[in-house]
């Protein structure tokens, strides 16, 4: 593993935000550790323009401004699928870790087509969505753009060598453990942490900060 981490970039899931439980015990951790910490808001401006270029240009300034090196991008959900795309896009040194969680690896592809046929239609015809929205606690509209952006990008053909550590719960109903499998399985930098939780990981976050603070080169206490 290289030298201890000096940087951490934390990246929301969707329809989250940077007051979310795992966001804050990163920070407060790191913190504690007096290890630098940013969490890019993908609420701002608004969430009805979300779009995962968007969240990649915000990761990407987040990167640029951080004050030291090396950066580690920390992503859940959502958040996995572009600190991936982000940490690719970065360049050579800019990022020398990862950390996903519950990652929606599938976002650009299958996992929004789970709305069928008919939903993205109604979706494309309303040009936005009705979504719960969980750090807002009320319902939210998405704009279609999220759709036609995601499609851009494919995390099952993006080639990292970094090393990355994925956490993914067994009864995870929004995220493929099978397909978190599938990714992990295929990549020798990958090193997969199946446990037994749902999508939130609330359950798991203590082994989930002990594991990840040994990632970062840290002291788990």
């Amino acid at each position: 593993m290289p030298q201890p981490v000096a940087h951490v970039i934390y990246l929301h899931g969707f329809a989250s935000s940077p007051a979310s439980s795992k966001a804050r015990r990163f920070a407060a951790e790191l913190a504690n550790r007096g290890i630098g910490c940013a969490c890019p808001d993908f609420n701002d401006p608004e969430f009805e323009t979300l779009t995962v270029t968007r969240m990649l240009d915000q990761t990407a300034a987040a990167i640029a401004a951080a004050p030291g090196r090396p950066v580690a991008l920390v992503g859940s959900s959502l958040g996995a699928f572009v600190a991936l795309h982000a940490a690719a896009s970065a360049g050579p040194g800019k990022v020398d870790r990862l950390i996903l969680m519950a990652p929606a690896l599938d976002f650009g592809g299958n996992r929004l087509r789970q709305l069928g046929e008919h939903g993205i239609d109604e979706w494309r015809r309303a040009g936005k969505l009705r979504v719960f929205h969980y750090a807002h606690h009320t319902e939210r509209d998405v704009g279609y753009a999220l759709y036609e952006d995601a499609a851009r990008y494919d995390a099952f053909s993006v080639n990292l060598d970094v090393p990355a550590l994925v956490f993914q719960g067994t009864r995870d109903a929004s995220v493929d453990p099978s397909m978190v499998e599938r990714w992990s399985g295929s990549r020798t930098n990958v090193d997969l942490r199946a446990l037994d939780d749902e999508h939130q990981l609330t359950a798991s976050i203590d082994r989930i900060w002990d594991e990840s603070a040994t990632f970062f080169g840290l002291s788990s206490r």
